[in-house]
């Protein structure tokens, strides 16, 4: 696995299990409801991973980005697809989200790397 994204994975899961440690009700509460928002229903997993890609390109949240990367890759997902995905995101989000769109290609590059 290349090394930005075992970092990107093993910080995350460090500091989720920190969180969740301190058994706020809330935070729990907020995790669960994202865990179950991307669950198979009415539109399947890969467009709702594309949906919260889209999402956090839009809101600028480059950890949001690089999850919902590693999930559309691990789904199976094609390049195109989700440069077709970013491509919305660019066009709702405007040039200022240029910035997460080259930090999304690096991330990509890096998930297919490890194959």
């Amino acid at each position: 696995m290349s090394n930005s994204v075992q970092e990107f994975n093993d910080y995350r899961a460090k500091m989720n299990d920190k969180i969740l440690a301190d058994n706020n009700k809330i935070i729990k509460r907020i995790f669960n409801l994202d865990t179950n928002a991307f669950a198979e229903g009415a539109l399947d997993v890969k467009t709702k991973e594309l949906l919260g890609l889209v999402a956090s390109t839009v809101l600028r949240c480059d950890d949001c980005v690089k999850y919902h990367l590693e999930t559309s890759y691990n789904l199976g997902l094609k390049k195109e697809e989700v440069v077709e995905a970013l491509g919305i995101a660019t066009l709702v989000g405007g040039t200022i989200v240029i910035p997460h769109l080259r930090r999304a290609y690096e991330f990509w590059d890096n998930l297919e790397s490890q194959s």
